[in-house]
Protein backbone atom coordinates (compact mmCIF):
# COMPACT_ATOMS: atom_id res chain seq x y z
CA UNK A 1 0.00 0.00 0.00
CA UNK A 2 1.45 3.79 -1.02
CA UNK A 3 2.87 5.27 2.16
CA UNK A 4 0.02 7.70 1.95
CA UNK A 5 -2.44 5.21 2.36
CA UNK A 6 -6.39 6.07 2.03
CA UNK A 7 -5.33 9.71 0.63
CA UNK A 8 -3.49 8.18 -2.19
CA UNK A 9 -6.40 8.83 -4.28
CA UNK A 10 -6.69 12.64 -3.69
CA UNK A 11 -3.20 12.72 -4.94
CA UNK A 12 -4.70 11.43 -8.33
CA UNK A 13 -7.51 13.09 -8.61
CA UNK A 14 -7.09 16.08 -11.11
CA UNK A 15 -7.71 19.36 -9.89
CA UNK A 16 -9.55 20.95 -12.89
CA UNK A 17 -8.72 23.82 -15.71
CA UNK A 18 -9.35 26.87 -13.10
CA UNK A 19 -10.61 29.48 -15.84
CA UNK A 20 -13.95 30.27 -14.27
CA UNK A 21 -12.69 30.48 -10.91
CA UNK A 22 -10.39 32.82 -11.79
CA UNK A 23 -13.77 34.57 -13.56
CA UNK A 24 -15.57 34.18 -10.53
CA UNK A 25 -12.66 36.27 -8.40
CA UNK A 26 -12.83 39.05 -10.45
CA UNK A 27 -14.21 42.11 -9.13
CA UNK A 28 -15.04 39.67 -5.70
CA UNK A 29 -14.94 42.74 -3.25
CA UNK A 30 -17.13 44.88 -4.57
CA UNK A 31 -19.60 42.23 -5.93
CA UNK A 32 -20.12 39.80 -2.56
CA UNK A 33 -22.00 41.36 0.22
CA UNK A 34 -20.93 40.73 3.86
CA UNK A 35 -23.40 39.05 5.92
CA UNK A 36 -23.77 41.47 9.01
CA UNK A 37 -26.84 39.66 10.39
CA UNK A 38 -24.89 35.87 10.49
CA UNK A 39 -23.96 34.83 13.63
CA UNK A 40 -20.02 34.09 12.75
CA UNK A 41 -19.80 37.74 11.63
CA UNK A 42 -18.19 38.81 14.72
CA UNK A 43 -16.53 35.66 15.84
CA UNK A 44 -13.41 36.05 17.54
CA UNK A 45 -10.22 35.04 16.43
CA UNK A 46 -7.41 32.07 18.46
CA UNK A 47 -3.73 32.01 17.35
CA UNK A 48 -3.23 28.64 15.46
CA UNK A 49 -0.57 26.81 17.52
CA UNK A 50 -2.84 27.10 20.13
CA UNK A 51 -5.26 25.44 18.14
CA UNK A 52 -2.57 22.88 17.60
CA UNK A 53 -1.78 24.00 14.24
CA UNK A 54 1.73 23.95 12.89
CA UNK A 55 3.53 27.17 11.25
CA UNK A 56 5.75 30.01 11.43
CA UNK A 57 4.76 33.43 10.04
CA UNK A 58 6.74 33.91 6.88
CA UNK A 59 7.08 38.00 6.96
CA UNK A 60 8.21 38.15 10.47
CA UNK A 61 11.63 36.53 10.05
CA UNK A 62 14.34 37.27 7.60
CA UNK A 63 14.80 33.05 6.12
CA UNK A 64 11.79 33.95 3.43
CA UNK A 65 12.61 33.64 -0.02
CA UNK A 66 12.31 35.88 -2.48
CA UNK A 67 12.63 38.74 0.34
CA UNK A 68 15.04 37.34 2.72
CA UNK A 69 13.85 40.65 5.43
CA UNK A 70 11.58 41.04 7.46
CA UNK A 71 8.63 42.93 6.49
CA UNK A 72 7.80 46.10 8.25
CA UNK A 73 4.97 45.38 10.26
CA UNK A 74 4.69 41.42 10.28
CA UNK A 75 4.07 39.78 13.65
CA UNK A 76 4.56 36.93 14.48
CA UNK A 77 1.11 35.49 15.58
CA UNK A 78 -1.37 33.19 13.38
CA UNK A 79 -4.74 34.89 14.08
CA UNK A 80 -8.06 32.86 12.66
CA UNK A 81 -11.74 32.99 13.39
CA UNK A 82 -11.92 30.52 15.56
CA UNK A 83 -14.14 27.98 13.40
CA UNK A 84 -12.06 28.45 10.34
CA UNK A 85 -9.07 26.81 13.18
CA UNK A 86 -11.86 24.26 13.83
CA UNK A 87 -11.74 23.26 9.94
CA UNK A 88 -8.12 23.35 9.33
CA UNK A 89 -7.94 21.22 12.46
CA UNK A 90 -10.03 18.63 10.71
CA UNK A 91 -7.83 18.43 8.00
CA UNK A 92 -4.69 18.41 10.49
CA UNK A 93 -6.51 15.29 11.88
CA UNK A 94 -7.13 13.03 8.49
CA UNK A 95 -3.40 14.41 6.99
CA UNK A 96 -1.83 13.07 10.35
CA UNK A 97 -3.46 9.50 10.21
CA UNK A 98 -0.82 9.19 7.49
CA UNK A 99 1.92 11.17 8.91
CA UNK A 100 1.11 14.26 7.27
CA UNK A 101 0.29 17.96 8.99
CA UNK A 102 -0.32 21.37 7.74
CA UNK A 103 2.18 24.10 7.83
CA UNK A 104 0.88 27.68 7.82
CA UNK A 105 2.88 30.67 6.40
CA UNK A 106 0.39 33.45 6.88
CA UNK A 107 -2.84 33.71 8.26
CA UNK A 108 -4.57 37.11 9.49
CA UNK A 109 -2.39 39.48 7.48
CA UNK A 110 -1.49 43.50 9.09
CA UNK A 111 -2.31 46.21 6.78
CA UNK A 112 1.31 47.46 6.58
CA UNK A 113 2.16 44.16 4.82
CA UNK A 114 -0.49 44.24 2.85
CA UNK A 115 0.15 47.76 1.52
CA UNK A 116 3.78 47.21 1.15
CA UNK A 117 3.48 44.07 -1.04
CA UNK A 118 0.57 45.74 -3.14
CA UNK A 119 2.12 49.40 -3.65
CA UNK A 120 6.23 48.82 -3.63
CA UNK A 121 7.01 45.51 -3.48
CA UNK A 122 5.07 43.38 -6.05
CA UNK A 123 4.93 46.42 -8.96
CA UNK A 124 8.55 47.39 -8.37
CA UNK A 125 9.49 43.47 -9.23
CA UNK A 126 7.19 43.62 -12.12
CA UNK A 127 8.52 46.15 -13.82
CA UNK A 128 11.82 46.01 -13.47
CA UNK A 129 11.28 42.21 -15.35
CA UNK A 130 9.25 44.09 -17.51
CA UNK A 131 10.19 47.81 -17.89
CA UNK A 132 7.22 48.57 -20.37
CA UNK A 133 4.38 47.57 -17.85
CA UNK A 134 2.54 50.43 -16.22
CA UNK A 135 -1.40 51.96 -15.41
CA UNK A 136 -3.90 49.66 -15.45
CA UNK A 137 -1.94 46.77 -16.67
CA UNK A 138 0.65 46.83 -14.12
CA UNK A 139 -2.45 47.26 -11.35
CA UNK A 140 -4.17 44.19 -12.97
CA UNK A 141 -0.95 41.53 -12.76
CA UNK A 142 0.13 43.47 -9.17
CA UNK A 143 -4.05 42.13 -7.90
CA UNK A 144 -3.53 38.71 -9.60
CA UNK A 145 -1.78 37.72 -6.60
CA UNK A 146 -1.89 40.74 -3.56
CA UNK A 147 -4.88 42.11 -2.78
CA UNK A 148 -5.19 46.03 -2.78
CA UNK A 149 -5.01 46.97 1.32
CA UNK A 150 -8.73 48.40 2.51
CA UNK A 151 -9.90 49.55 6.06
CA UNK A 152 -13.54 49.85 4.42
CA UNK A 153 -15.77 47.32 6.28
CA UNK A 154 -17.37 46.31 3.22
CA UNK A 155 -14.53 45.31 1.10
CA UNK A 156 -11.96 44.12 3.32
CA UNK A 157 -8.65 42.61 2.03
CA UNK A 158 -8.58 38.66 2.53
CA UNK A 159 -6.27 38.23 5.16
CA UNK A 160 -7.63 40.89 6.69
CA UNK A 161 -10.57 38.95 8.08
CA UNK A 162 -8.61 36.23 9.45
CA UNK A 163 -10.24 33.70 7.44
CA UNK A 164 -7.64 33.68 4.90
CA UNK A 165 -4.62 31.84 5.16
CA UNK A 166 -1.51 30.34 3.25
CA UNK A 167 -0.38 26.82 4.25
CA UNK A 168 1.39 23.63 3.19
CA UNK A 169 1.74 20.01 3.63
CA UNK A 170 4.77 18.47 5.47
CA UNK A 171 6.00 15.29 7.27
CA UNK A 172 5.31 16.12 10.97
CA UNK A 173 7.65 17.98 12.22
CA UNK A 174 9.72 17.32 9.18
CA UNK A 175 9.92 18.41 5.46
CA UNK A 176 7.43 20.04 3.45
CA UNK A 177 5.88 18.23 0.58
CA UNK A 178 7.51 19.60 -2.65
CA UNK A 179 4.61 21.77 -4.59
CA UNK A 180 6.51 23.13 -7.41
CA UNK A 181 7.41 26.31 -6.98
CA UNK A 182 8.47 28.81 -3.39
CA UNK A 183 5.72 29.76 -1.31
CA UNK A 184 5.23 33.44 -2.49
CA UNK A 185 6.29 32.43 -6.33
CA UNK A 186 3.66 34.86 -7.22
CA UNK A 187 4.39 34.01 -11.19
CA UNK A 188 2.39 31.48 -13.74
CA UNK A 189 4.16 29.05 -11.42
CA UNK A 190 2.48 29.19 -8.45
CA UNK A 191 -1.07 28.66 -10.67
CA UNK A 192 -3.24 25.89 -9.20
CA UNK A 193 -3.68 24.03 -11.74
CA UNK A 194 0.10 24.77 -13.36
CA UNK A 195 0.82 20.72 -13.58
CA UNK A 196 -2.24 19.73 -14.81
CA UNK A 197 -2.12 20.44 -18.51
CA UNK A 198 1.71 20.44 -19.17
CA UNK A 199 2.98 18.55 -22.16
CA UNK A 200 3.74 14.61 -21.64
CA UNK A 201 7.42 15.78 -22.87
CA UNK A 202 7.82 18.46 -20.63
CA UNK A 203 6.48 16.48 -17.89
CA UNK A 204 9.51 15.13 -15.13
CA UNK A 205 9.76 13.82 -12.11
CA UNK A 206 9.74 16.58 -10.22
CA UNK A 207 6.38 17.96 -11.98
CA UNK A 208 4.96 14.92 -11.36
CA UNK A 209 5.53 14.85 -7.63
CA UNK A 210 4.45 18.95 -7.17
CA UNK A 211 1.02 17.47 -9.17
CA UNK A 212 -0.21 14.73 -6.84
CA UNK A 213 0.68 16.51 -3.83
CA UNK A 214 -1.26 20.03 -5.10
CA UNK A 215 -3.89 17.78 -5.61
CA UNK A 216 -3.64 16.53 -2.24
CA UNK A 217 -3.72 19.74 -0.38
CA UNK A 218 -6.05 20.75 -2.60
CA UNK A 219 -8.48 18.16 -1.92
CA UNK A 220 -8.01 18.03 1.71
CA UNK A 221 -9.12 21.65 1.72
CA UNK A 222 -11.79 21.16 -0.85
CA UNK A 223 -13.14 18.80 0.93
CA UNK A 224 -13.54 20.16 4.28
CA UNK A 225 -15.32 23.36 2.46
CA UNK A 226 -12.07 25.66 1.78
CA UNK A 227 -11.71 27.45 -1.35
CA UNK A 228 -8.49 28.52 -3.45
CA UNK A 229 -7.51 31.19 -5.14
CA UNK A 230 -6.96 29.64 -8.50
CA UNK A 231 -3.34 31.04 -9.12
CA UNK A 232 -1.78 30.56 -5.60
CA UNK A 233 -1.23 26.73 -4.62
CA UNK A 234 -0.88 27.60 -1.26
CA UNK A 235 -3.97 30.42 -0.23
CA UNK A 236 -7.41 28.86 1.11
CA UNK A 237 -10.18 30.36 2.61
CA UNK A 238 -13.03 30.29 4.27
CA UNK A 239 -16.13 32.47 4.95
CA UNK A 240 -14.90 35.27 3.02
CA UNK A 241 -15.85 37.48 0.00
CA UNK A 242 -13.33 35.21 -2.45
CA UNK A 243 -14.83 32.21 -0.85
CA UNK A 244 -18.24 33.61 -1.29
CA UNK A 245 -17.33 34.33 -4.91
CA UNK A 246 -15.68 30.76 -5.67
CA UNK A 247 -18.26 28.59 -4.37
CA UNK A 248 -21.90 30.53 -5.19
CA UNK A 249 -22.07 31.66 -1.72
CA UNK A 250 -24.51 34.94 -1.46
CA UNK A 251 -22.57 36.43 1.14
CA UNK A 252 -19.45 36.17 3.00
CA UNK A 253 -19.30 35.69 6.67
CA UNK A 254 -16.56 37.64 8.19
CA UNK A 255 -15.60 41.60 7.68
CA UNK A 256 -12.42 43.12 8.91
CA UNK A 257 -11.08 41.17 11.99
CA UNK A 258 -10.56 42.10 15.52
CA UNK A 259 -7.16 41.19 16.67
CA UNK A 260 -5.85 41.57 20.38
CA UNK A 261 -3.94 44.03 21.31
CA UNK A 262 0.16 42.86 21.74
CA UNK A 263 0.55 42.64 25.29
Amino acid sequence: MSIFGALEDLRTRPIGDQAGARAARRGFRTRIPLSRGCALFAEAVVEARDAGLKGENFYAGNRNPPYWQKIEGAVEKLWLRKSVAEKLARVNARAGAVGLELFLFDAWRPRAVQAYFHDVWMPRELQRRDPTLNGAALTEEVERYWAAPSDSADSPAPHATASAVDLTLRWKDGECLWMGSLFDDVTGLAHRDRFEELAAENFSFSDSEARANRRLLHWLMIEEGFAGHPDEWWHFSWGDQMWAALTGAPAAHYGLAAIPAPV
